[in-house]
């Protein structure tokens, strides 16, 4: 395998593409992510945040090394946004860590820095098919695999972006334990869900001078807006789940 245990989210399997192993492969293209069909959480990068804060909450993962997420459910296995088919509505933005799989670029060990591009084979997006974009012509990348390497790449230099973003908040101390209280009428007790980290509107307001002046110029305090502008639509998936049947019974 390419990477060590955990794998990253959504991915079954790594393995470095070559030629001799994937020499006849081909990757399809498909209407349906099925591999997002239960995830409730994305992984976003500050490019995306303009997109994505008109269809999902952006909220941060808890514990160390914290990244942007793209809240896609409230419940654990439940994702509005897509189909138990895996159908995602076309008006919907679908995040880059979402569209670049079963592809991404992963070190092959700890003592070598660079990166290679892998890929899940237990994926039926990728295999020895009749159909389907060549990964190889003549013994060399095709122009797809040089497509999605270069797509890779750019998601790569997106993510560096992302980790200086968030440890920007991090120096700040701006990120904070978040909670939401959805009180339902009839229901004594409200829903209410933790484990992710947001902004501190509070400490926020408290910052000054030539920070502020910074974050205004290199384009930091536009992805915070962002962020505290999507929390408004955590209410309005947890509603969606209700629609769908895909509420929690009680509590949590």
């Amino acid at each position: 395998m390419a990477n060590a245990s955990p794998l990253p989210l959504l991915y079954n399997e790594l393995v470095p593409l070559n030629r001799e192993q994937h020499g006849d492969w081909r990757s399809r293209t498909t209407d349906k992510a099925t591999w997002l069909a239960n995830q409730r959480a994305i992984p976003l990068t500050i490019e995306e945040f303009a997109l994505a804060q008109r269809h999902f909450p952006i909220v941060f993962s808890s514990g160390a090394d914290p990244v942007p997420l793209a809240l896609m459910g409230l419940n654990e296995g439940v994702n509005i946004f897509v189909g138990d088919d895996g159908t995602v509505p076309e008006a919907i933005y679908l995040p880059a860590y979402a569209r670049r799989y079963p592809f991404l670029l992963a070190k092959l060990s700890a003592e070598n820095s660079e990166l290679s591009l892998c890929l899940d084979p237990t994926t039926d997006l990728v295999g020895a098919f009749v159909d389907g974009a060549p990964l190889f012509e003549n013994d060399n990348p095709s122009e797809s695999c040089k497509t999605t390497l270069a797509f890779c790449e750019q998601f790569e230099v997106a993510g560096q972006k992302t980790g200086l973003f968030v440890a920007e908040l991090e120096k700040h101390e701006l990120l904070i334990e978040g909670e939401v209280a959805i009180q339902l009428a009839g229901r004594e007790q409200p829903f209410v869900y933790r484990g992710f980290r947001m902004v501190d509107e509070a400490k926020l307001r408290k910052v000054r001078g030539a920070v502020l002046q910074g974050w205004n110029q290199n384009g930091v305090l536009p992805l915070i807006f962002f962020h505290l502008a999507s929390l408004q639509l955590i209410r309005d998936i947890f509603a969606r789940q209700v629609q769908l049947g895909k509420g929690p019974i009680s509590p949590v």
